[in-house]
């Protein structure tokens, strides 16, 4: 899932391509793989609905100091060509109209499989139809920066862009180690990303419920340099409670707003 940020003056644009040329560290011998000809996603725990979530980064040299952004996720079922799909757009609002970014996602709800995505950055559209054996930039979307972009791919993957969707459709259980193979629309290529679970814990949300989670682990390392991501999904519900993330120099965190947040998009949708 795609990320900017700027620490003390250095901008990150994406911060799964600080991962993209990283090996994961775990070599498990029992990894379960999860292809989308498998159905091994349980689309029935992705409940339609507005998410909310708190994003804050902190810069280990300047702890008095966060940056924000609050982003909605709303997910619905709908029909497209005569087959049921979740439709999810995505608004991210940030400090500032600069890190303001829009997405729109669809997926097949027999399997999740990706039909199409397109996200608005810096006012640069990048749109694509996504079939199981390669995409390509939707050349009906105006503007589109990406309508000549072609990429073949070997296999079927999802769309890395909706992480926080997946994990709340994986059979997650003690020990288990998955492989997803992921790919972010318009970078590098598509590749098989290790998660383990890791425990669980009982944790406290924003509304003081104590919801009991499995504990989903990334680690990765790249010439040297080690990254870290810990997701919490809650046993009962298949809710992605929060995240945590440790990279060079800060830390990335992802809360889950409870359902009485304020939601202004509505107020101010095209404004």
């Amino acid at each position: 899932m795609k990320v900017q940020l700027s620490i003390a003056g250095i901008v990150i644009t994406s911060l799964t391509t600080l991962f993209l040329s990283a090996q994961p560290k775990y070599a498990v011998a029992q990894v379960d793989t999860i292809r989308v000809k498998d159905h091994r996603l349980n689309t029935a725990t992705l409940k339609p609905g507005l998410r909310q979530y708190l994003v804050y980064f902190q810069n280990a040299k300047n702890p008095k100091a966060l940056r924000f952004w609050f982003w909605l996720r709303d997910t619905k079922i709908e029909t497209r060509n005569g087959e049921k799909v979740f439709a999810t757009t995505q608004h991210w609002y940030g400090g500032d109209t600069i890190s303001y970014r829009t997405g729109y996602s669809v997926n097949r709800v027999k399997d999740f499989s990706p039909v199409y995505h397109t996200e608005t950055i810096g006012g640069k559209v990048g749109a694509y139809n996504w079939d199981a054996d390669k995409i390509k930039g939707a050349d009906t979307v105006a503007l589109n920066t990406k309508k000549d972009f072609v990429l073949n791919f070997t296999e079927p993957n999802f769309n890395w862009n909706q992480d926080i969707e997946t994990f709340e459709m994986m059979p997650l259980a003690a020990g288990k180690t998955f492989a997803i193979n992921f790919y972010d629309a318009g970078y590098g290529k598509p590749e098989h990303i290790i998660y383990k679970v890791t425990g669980s814990e009982v944790i406290s949300t924003l509304d003081n419920q104590k919801v009991d989670c499995w504990k989903l682990f990334n680690e990765t390392e790249n010439k040297g340099t080690r990254y870290t991501q810990t997701f919490w999904i809650s046993k009962k519900g298949h809710e992605f409670i929060k995240e945590e993330d440790s990279f060079p120099g800060g830390y990335r965190y992802k809360v889950k707003m409870p359902g009485a947040a304020v939601d202004l998009l509505p107020r101010f949708a095209g404004k």
